[in-house]
């Protein structure tokens, strides 16, 4: 489904005495691939590129060298807008810290990505908005200001949000950073009955909680694949993954 191919990703910062400028390689050469209904987990210390990498995918950041090429469509010959277009309507998106409008209630927070891809009658998003709180356990809080709820509810509002358009691939971000053990708990097993329905899941984490739930766990460090892991099915999963973390 996705295709990562030698992608590399640099920037160029003004030296300290501010009369050169420097280039820091972010990412150098990665390349792996996620078929359709894979759950991925991007795993590496702080600073080695892992949320470069989740937006490099994605395109919502553009790569120096290589491409990325998405259900055939190759992200890093399309425009700005182009790409836009398809992350509204093929990809969904949940960061560490929910991005939704503080003027909007929860449910319309939830139904906006819906309304503006246009897809689908506005009752038919409404609808769907509603079985999907009904699922998160969160379907009273529709006509709350996000500001009035807790961080494990909205957190489950925004992998609503991410699925209002039907999504080919969830991409998370720290999903579970901000959470505490109870909504940990609650945000992971809404994703794996997810996974376990065919969605294709990538998420970045520093947490093996998060990551023992995936298929395949690739290690990042200083923005090269370190080494990369798929977890066997049973109950021997967190060791597994634990020793390996211990090797990489």
């Amino acid at each position: 489904m996705i295709k990562v191919e030698q992608i590399s990703k640099s920037v160029r910062e003004k030296s300290p005495a501010g009369n050169r400028a420097i280039e820091t390689s972010i990412l150098k050469g990665i390349s792996f691939a996620i078929g359709r209904g894979d759950f991925v987990a991007v795993m590496g210390p702080s600073g080695s590129g892992k949320s470069t990498l989740l937006y490099s995918v994605s395109g919502m950041d553009q790569v120096t060298a290589g491409r990325v090429v998405f259900a055939g469509i190759n992200l890093t010959e399309m425009n700005e807008e182009s790409q836009a277009g398809l992350r509204l309507h093929k990809m969904g998106f949940v960061f560490q810290q929910a991005q939704m409008l503080k003027n909007l209630s929860l449910f319309d927070n939830l139904i906006l990505p819906g309304m503006v891809a246009k897809k689908e009658k506005p009752q038919v998003i409404r609808n769907r908005a509603r079985d999907l709180m009904k699922r998160m356990d969160i379907e009273e809080l529709g006509g709350r200001d996000i500001r009035e709820v807790s961080g494990g509810q909205l957190q489950r509002a925004s992998i609503c949000r991410a699925l209002i358009n039907k999504p080919e691939v969830l991409f998370l971000d720290e999903p579970t950073g901000a959470l505490n053990s109870e909504a940990t708990d609650q945000v992971l097993n809404i994703l794996a009955a997810l996974n376990d329905e065919g969605m294709t899941i990538v998420t970045v984490t520093h947490d093996s909680r998060v990551a023992v739930r995936a298929k395949k766990v690739i290690y990042l460090r200083d923005g090269e694949i370190a080494g990369g892991k798929e977890l066997p099915a049973g109950a021997n999963r967190e060791q597994e993954l634990d020793d390996w973390l211990k090797r990489v």
